[in-house]
């Protein structure tokens, strides 16, 4: 399973950064800098959650 964020779209909510702030880091404006990232099957509930909490639907989750 892969995150990844679209970063037109990322408005700096931070919510999902406040779910899991090593999964979703933020950058110094607070925006996401997450880039494409692998996530373990022990991270999949963090990771879905983590999209969930974005207001602006900015993280994608996709099987590679």
């Amino acid at each position: 399973m892969h995150l990844r964020v679209d970063g037109a779209r990322c408005q700096g909510h931070a919510l999902c950064y406040a779910v899991d702030a090593e999964l979703f880091p933020i950058d110094a404006d607070g925006y996401s800098a997450l880039s494409d990232t692998t996530v373990s099957d022990g991270e999949r509930s963090l990771a879905e959650r983590g999209a969930a909490a974005c207001p602006e639907r900015a993280i994608e989750i996709f099987d590679c």
